[in-house]
């Protein structure tokens, strides 16, 4: 009875021990998993039957036909029975391998074969090996498609996977493992089962023994205790070699009827131990841990069948009755289950369906540019990943929608890959025209004739930014050659340029300096005096003469500087500019350039044309707000561009109205040197 209490404690803490871990689903337990094989041999040896009331217990059918619960459990048990450590595979979370990557199933292996006992893993094994070969497939159908689209030949593939090398050295590091535990095991059985098969032959010898019959009895009880002792036997003899055991025990107290207390009190001992595990049994449908139940109702019928002997024959159909019953409510339930299992598996097949539509959708749409196909490509990616985390699918779909899936993501695969093999045929003829203006800038990079040559280097450049990829090998040698190419040129031409400039990088420093000196310049108070200091500012800053194009901001600087100075004397932004155009004028009046006032004058007209015409047209603008009043925001800002124009407007009429007196008084000059010379 205490080892009784034992076995279920066992039962019912192996179970706790999980079922935070993982939830087990049923599928765990070894008469749920019909995704998966195991590789043992087949169990289908005919079973000797038995003359007893025994086999009411063991040919029972569910009223609907269906497989008989206890078969179910009977089968569990022949299982566990051949080797205490098969019932570890119970405790061993069945993970999600379908959702897993090929690494993480190689992770998962490796920890499996390292951690656990080998006759407790072939489950999960085999569930790996599964969903590992089928993504290899699909992963090496993948590179295979890639490699015939580059041009090879399909009969050259290969492919060196080091997931898969790994795969292969912790599976065959498994099967060496499992071959010789089973090895040693398959005697070990044997040997257990020539044990109790003379066991049974020994109880059946007790009833032919003449001799005292409490000697008898003692004999039965330790032929009872070696059978206890006896070992695992092969699980495909299990349940033959108990059936014969228990048919020989019955008769065997069929015979103690020349001693009925004895039998009686063994019959009610038993009787008691089985009213305790119907008990157990039937308060197993108030447990809401399915499977922790289920695995203590295993344990139940365990003790059941090898630890308590036969009941009085007016108690056997009922006791087992009631056991039955209560086995076949936790079948009920457990069916109930698988059914709203099988509900979660139709939802994901639904969304597997609808991710499969989706890539097909997109293999039929395959784009005609580089982007916008790596986003596509991006897409698959995310709807595989999708599909492989939906989750199991019914098992009578699991192959079609797997095939399903494969030729969707082959046919995008095959699309994707046409289009790259028709983009590198463009490709190609890209690199011969870069070849071709590479050569053609390799040939003008040292010539002289900068104006000739410089606007074409430029057309080249230009001409090479239209030009679209070329292959990837090839790009960086061809970029690179062709960019020295045009940096030698240019750093010729600037070289060239830079000497040219010399003047005009010593006239920026003289700015520079006097742009200094004018920072830390200050007003005296006499406005005389400090007008005409910034006068000579000005005209120290016009002698420079011109600066490099790059460095022209510090122009901007200084007439900020020289218009806040001025600003501050109170002079007006109109006078400001006439002062600056002063200094403009005598620079015009030193120059030996007969056109320069010409052009100036021409400059000067059409600034002030451009004035007018913007007037014109602001006035016009105005007439639009007639009736509008002059607080209306609009009115207000066109009348301040219209004084604004004007004022510029009058600006530009005293500029032009100093240049004149600037030729006029050079035209009198030239005259009276003119006359000058005549007198002489």
């Amino acid at each position: 009875m205490q080892d009784n209490e034992h076995k279920l404690q066992q039962a019912e803490g192996g179970t706790e021990q999980t079922s935070d871990n993982s939830k087990a689903s049923l599928e765990e337990s070894p008469i749920s998993e019909p995704n998966v094989s195991e590789e043992t041999v087949s169990e289908n040896k005919e079973e000797p039957k038995a003359e007893s009331s025994v086999s009411n217990e063991d040919n029972a059918k569910d009223s609907d036909g269906s497989e008989d619960p206890i078969d179910e459990i009977d089968e569990s048990n022949a299982e566990d029975a051949e080797d205490t450590d098969n019932e570890k595979r119970h405790y061993i979370p069945f993970l999600d391998y379908h959702t897993m990557p090929m690494e993480n199933l190689v992770g998962e292996l490796q920890k499996l074969v390292r951690n656990e006992k080998v006759q407790a893993i072939g489950k999960h094994v085999s569930a790996i090996k599964y969903e590992f070969d089928q993504k290899f497939q699909e992963f090496l159908e993948h590179k295979k498609e890639e490699f015939v689209s580059k041009g090879g030949n399909e009969i050259d593939f290969r492919y060196n996977s080091v997931a898969k090398r790994q795969f292969n050295e912790v599976y065959a590091d498994y099967r060496e493992k499992r071959d010789q535990y089973y090895k040693q095991l398959e005697q070990n059985l044997k040997n257990n089962l020539h044990k109790r098969l003379e066991i049974i032959e020994e109880l059946k010898g007790l009833i032919d023994v003449e001799e005292d019959i409490n000697t008898t009895y003692n004999n039965f009880k330790n032929l009872q205790e070696s059978w206890k002792n006896a070992g695992p036997i092969p699980r495909n003899n299990y349940n033959d070699v108990w059936r014969t055991y228990h048919h020989h025990m019955e008769i065997f107290y069929d015979f103690l009827h020349l001693n009925r207390e004895l039998r009686d009190l063994d019959f009610k001992h038993n009787l008691e131990e089985k009213q305790k595990l119907v008990e157990r049994a039937e308060a197993l449908a108030d447990e809401p841990d399915l499977n922790k139940a289920f695995r203590e109702l295993q344990t139940l019928h365990k003790i059941w069948k090898e630890d308590i002997g036969p009941v009085a024959k007016e108690n056997r159909e009922e006791i087992w009755e009631r056991f039955s019953n209560a086995t076949k409510a936790m079948h009920q339930r457990r069916q109930e289950h698988f059914q709203e299992q099988e509900k979660v598996y139709e939802k994901n097949l639904e969304k597997k369906q609808e991710i499969i539509a989706s890539i097909a959708q997109i293999s039929g749409n395959v784009a005609n540019s580089h982007r916008a196909l790596q986003q596509q490509i991006s897409e698959v990616e995310k709807l595989r990943d999708s599909f492989f985390k939906a989750g199991k699918v019914p098992q009578r779909v699991n192959e079609e929608t797997w095939s399903h899936f494969k030729d969707a993501v082959r046919k995008f695969n095959r699309n994707k890959n046409a289009f790259y093999k028709n983009q590198k045929k463009e490709q190609q003829h890209n690199l011969d025209k870069k070849q071709a203006l590479l050569d053609l800038a390799i040939s003008l990079k040292d010539r002289d004739d900068w104006e000739e040559v410089t606007p074409e280097m430029k057309r080249i450049q230009s001409e090479w930014k239209k030009i679209g990829h070329v292959p990837r090998r090839y790009s960086d040698k061809i970029w690179k050659e062709f960019k020295d190419a045009c940096n030698h040129y240019f750093d010729r031409l600037h070289s060239e340029k830079n000497e040219a400039q010399k003047d005009k990088y010593e006239n920026y420093e003289k700015k520079n300096a006097c742009l200094e000196r004018l920072k830390e310049f200050q007003l005296s108070g006499d406005k005389k005096k400090d007008l005409a200091e910034i006068k000579e500012f000005l005209a120290e800053w016009k002698q420079y003469g011109r600066i490099p194009y790059n460095k022209k901001h510090i122009n901007g600087k200084f007439n900020k500087i020289v218009d806040a100075l001025l600003k501050k004397l109170g002079v007006s932004r109109q006078e400001s500019e006439l002062i600056k155009y002063g200094n403009k004028v005598q620079e015009l009046a030193k120059t030996e350039d007969d056109r320069a006032i010409g052009n100036e004058r021409v400059f000067i007209r059409r600034k002030i044309d451009e004035s007018k015409s913007e007037i014109r047209q602001l006035e016009n603008n105005l007439q639009f707000f007639s009736n509008s009043s002059e607080d209306n925001p609009l009115v207000q800002e066109v009348i301040k561009n219209i004084d604004k124009q004007k004022e510029a407007l009058q600006t530009w009429k005293e500029k032009l109205k100093k240049l004149n007196i600037l030729e006029n008084r050079l035209n009198r000059e030239a005259e009276e040197e003119e006359n000058s010379n005549e007198e002489e």
